[in-house]
Protein backbone atom coordinates (compact mmCIF):
# COMPACT_ATOMS: atom_id res chain seq x y z
CA UNK A 1 0.00 0.00 0.00
CA UNK A 2 1.22 3.36 -0.35
CA UNK A 3 1.30 6.35 2.01
CA UNK A 4 -1.51 7.79 0.31
CA UNK A 5 -3.71 4.78 0.33
CA UNK A 6 -3.07 4.76 4.33
CA UNK A 7 -3.62 8.36 4.98
CA UNK A 8 -7.11 7.55 3.57
CA UNK A 9 -7.63 4.21 5.41
CA UNK A 10 -6.17 6.28 8.96
CA UNK A 11 -8.56 9.01 7.84
CA UNK A 12 -11.50 6.88 7.16
CA UNK A 13 -11.26 4.36 10.31
CA UNK A 14 -10.82 8.00 12.16
CA UNK A 15 -14.16 9.48 10.82
CA UNK A 16 -15.70 6.37 11.09
CA UNK A 17 -14.89 5.88 14.57
CA UNK A 18 -15.75 9.48 15.41
CA UNK A 19 -18.87 9.24 13.96
CA UNK A 20 -19.82 6.12 15.72
CA UNK A 21 -19.27 7.82 19.04
CA UNK A 22 -21.26 10.95 18.12
CA UNK A 23 -24.15 8.84 17.43
CA UNK A 24 -24.17 6.46 20.23
CA UNK A 25 -23.88 10.11 22.46
CA UNK A 26 -26.92 11.46 20.11
CA UNK A 27 -29.16 7.96 21.58
CA UNK A 28 -30.06 7.58 18.72
CA UNK A 29 -29.65 3.84 18.35
CA UNK A 30 -32.34 1.44 19.91
CA UNK A 31 -31.08 -0.27 22.97
CA UNK A 32 -31.59 -3.66 24.10
CA UNK A 33 -34.80 -3.74 26.07
CA UNK A 34 -33.00 -5.22 29.14
CA UNK A 35 -29.42 -4.34 29.45
CA UNK A 36 -27.36 -7.71 29.34
CA UNK A 37 -25.77 -8.01 32.80
CA UNK A 38 -22.13 -8.30 31.28
CA UNK A 39 -22.29 -4.79 30.27
CA UNK A 40 -22.31 -3.08 33.95
CA UNK A 41 -18.90 -4.83 34.11
CA UNK A 42 -17.12 -2.79 30.74
CA UNK A 43 -16.40 0.63 32.27
CA UNK A 44 -14.11 -1.44 34.96
CA UNK A 45 -12.91 -3.56 32.17
CA UNK A 46 -11.94 -0.20 30.14
CA UNK A 47 -10.79 1.20 33.38
CA UNK A 48 -8.18 -1.88 33.80
CA UNK A 49 -7.75 -2.06 30.45
CA UNK A 50 -6.93 2.01 30.29
CA UNK A 51 -4.38 1.42 33.36
CA UNK A 52 -2.79 -1.35 31.61
CA UNK A 53 -1.98 0.70 28.45
CA UNK A 54 -0.73 3.43 30.91
CA UNK A 55 2.00 1.14 31.79
CA UNK A 56 2.37 -0.49 28.50
CA UNK A 57 3.30 3.11 27.05
CA UNK A 58 5.61 3.54 29.52
CA UNK A 59 7.53 0.43 29.64
CA UNK A 60 7.58 0.97 26.16
CA UNK A 61 9.11 4.14 26.12
CA UNK A 62 11.95 2.88 28.57
CA UNK A 63 12.33 -0.05 26.54
CA UNK A 64 13.26 2.27 23.22
CA UNK A 65 15.34 4.45 25.71
CA UNK A 66 17.55 1.10 26.45
CA UNK A 67 17.30 0.80 22.48
CA UNK A 68 15.44 -2.60 23.05
CA UNK A 69 13.44 -2.39 19.44
CA UNK A 70 11.86 -5.76 19.39
CA UNK A 71 10.32 -5.29 23.24
CA UNK A 72 9.90 -1.62 22.23
CA UNK A 73 7.77 -3.20 19.31
CA UNK A 74 5.81 -6.19 20.87
CA UNK A 75 4.83 -3.88 23.90
CA UNK A 76 3.22 -0.84 21.16
CA UNK A 77 1.76 -3.87 19.58
CA UNK A 78 0.06 -5.08 23.07
CA UNK A 79 -0.92 -1.51 24.08
CA UNK A 80 -2.71 -0.87 20.31
CA UNK A 81 -4.93 -4.46 20.47
CA UNK A 82 -5.78 -3.30 24.03
CA UNK A 83 -6.74 -0.05 23.10
CA UNK A 84 -8.93 -1.80 20.22
CA UNK A 85 -10.30 -4.30 22.88
CA UNK A 86 -10.96 -0.52 24.84
CA UNK A 87 -13.14 0.58 21.48
CA UNK A 88 -15.15 -2.48 20.90
CA UNK A 89 -15.97 -2.28 25.29
CA UNK A 90 -16.41 1.06 25.02
CA UNK A 91 -19.01 1.64 22.06
CA UNK A 92 -21.03 -1.64 23.89
CA UNK A 93 -20.98 -0.13 27.07
CA UNK A 94 -22.58 3.24 25.99
CA UNK A 95 -24.73 1.69 23.14
CA UNK A 96 -26.67 -0.84 26.03
CA UNK A 97 -26.20 1.13 29.08
CA UNK A 98 -27.80 4.77 30.37
CA UNK A 99 -25.99 7.49 30.64
CA UNK A 100 -24.64 8.05 33.85
CA UNK A 101 -23.60 11.58 35.10
CA UNK A 102 -21.53 13.28 37.63
CA UNK A 103 -24.11 15.53 40.41
CA UNK A 104 -24.27 18.87 39.48
CA UNK A 105 -24.02 19.51 43.11
CA UNK A 106 -20.48 17.90 43.54
CA UNK A 107 -18.33 20.87 43.90
CA UNK A 108 -15.46 18.44 41.85
CA UNK A 109 -17.77 18.52 38.97
CA UNK A 110 -16.00 21.54 37.05
CA UNK A 111 -12.57 19.08 37.29
CA UNK A 112 -14.33 15.86 35.96
CA UNK A 113 -16.00 18.02 33.26
CA UNK A 114 -12.58 19.73 32.54
CA UNK A 115 -10.59 16.23 32.46
CA UNK A 116 -13.72 14.08 30.84
CA UNK A 117 -14.14 17.33 27.92
CA UNK A 118 -10.06 17.03 27.75
CA UNK A 119 -10.17 13.09 27.22
CA UNK A 120 -12.87 13.18 24.75
CA UNK A 121 -11.00 15.53 22.39
CA UNK A 122 -7.71 14.27 23.11
CA UNK A 123 -8.71 10.33 22.39
CA UNK A 124 -10.40 11.88 19.09
CA UNK A 125 -7.62 13.69 17.98
CA UNK A 126 -5.42 10.59 18.55
CA UNK A 127 -6.17 8.18 16.93
CA UNK A 128 -5.25 9.00 13.62
CA UNK A 129 -2.17 10.11 14.87
CA UNK A 130 -1.48 6.51 16.72
CA UNK A 131 -2.49 4.70 13.29
CA UNK A 132 0.24 6.89 11.43
CA UNK A 133 2.67 6.42 14.39
CA UNK A 134 2.02 2.51 13.86
CA UNK A 135 2.12 2.24 9.96
CA UNK A 136 6.05 4.54 9.76
CA UNK A 137 7.24 2.03 12.82
CA UNK A 138 6.11 -0.69 11.10
CA UNK A 139 7.60 0.29 7.68
CA UNK A 140 10.87 1.30 9.35
CA UNK A 141 10.69 4.87 8.48
CA UNK A 142 11.83 5.79 12.02
CA UNK A 143 12.40 9.31 11.38
CA UNK A 144 9.32 9.28 10.40
CA UNK A 145 8.17 7.80 13.45
CA UNK A 146 9.45 9.71 15.82
CA UNK A 147 7.89 12.83 14.31
CA UNK A 148 4.85 11.87 14.89
CA UNK A 149 5.34 9.69 17.88
CA UNK A 150 6.70 13.31 19.19
CA UNK A 151 2.74 14.40 19.36
CA UNK A 152 0.88 10.78 19.69
CA UNK A 153 2.86 9.50 22.97
CA UNK A 154 2.18 12.33 25.48
CA UNK A 155 -1.20 12.49 24.04
CA UNK A 156 -1.96 8.63 24.14
CA UNK A 157 -0.81 8.38 27.83
CA UNK A 158 -2.27 11.55 28.88
CA UNK A 159 -5.45 9.85 27.34
CA UNK A 160 -5.25 6.30 28.99
CA UNK A 161 -4.36 8.09 32.40
CA UNK A 162 -7.96 10.57 32.59
CA UNK A 163 -9.64 7.28 31.11
CA UNK A 164 -8.60 5.62 34.86
CA UNK A 165 -9.38 9.22 36.49
CA UNK A 166 -12.70 9.68 34.56
CA UNK A 167 -14.05 6.21 35.81
CA UNK A 168 -12.77 6.99 39.45
CA UNK A 169 -14.56 10.18 39.30
CA UNK A 170 -18.03 8.71 38.30
CA UNK A 171 -17.77 4.94 39.29
CA UNK A 172 -19.81 6.43 42.59
CA UNK A 173 -22.83 7.19 40.54
CA UNK A 174 -23.19 4.50 38.04
CA UNK A 175 -26.67 2.58 38.83
CA UNK A 176 -25.73 -0.32 39.28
Amino acid sequence: MSDKTVFRLVTAISIFVFIVVVILNQKVLPRPEVMPSFVTFLPTLNAIINGTCTILLLLSLWAIKKKNIALHKKINLTAFVLSSLFLVSYIMYHWMALETTFPKDNPLRPVYLFILLTHIVLAAIVLPLILISFYFGLKNEITKHRKIVRFSYPIWLYVTITGVVVYLMIKPYYPF
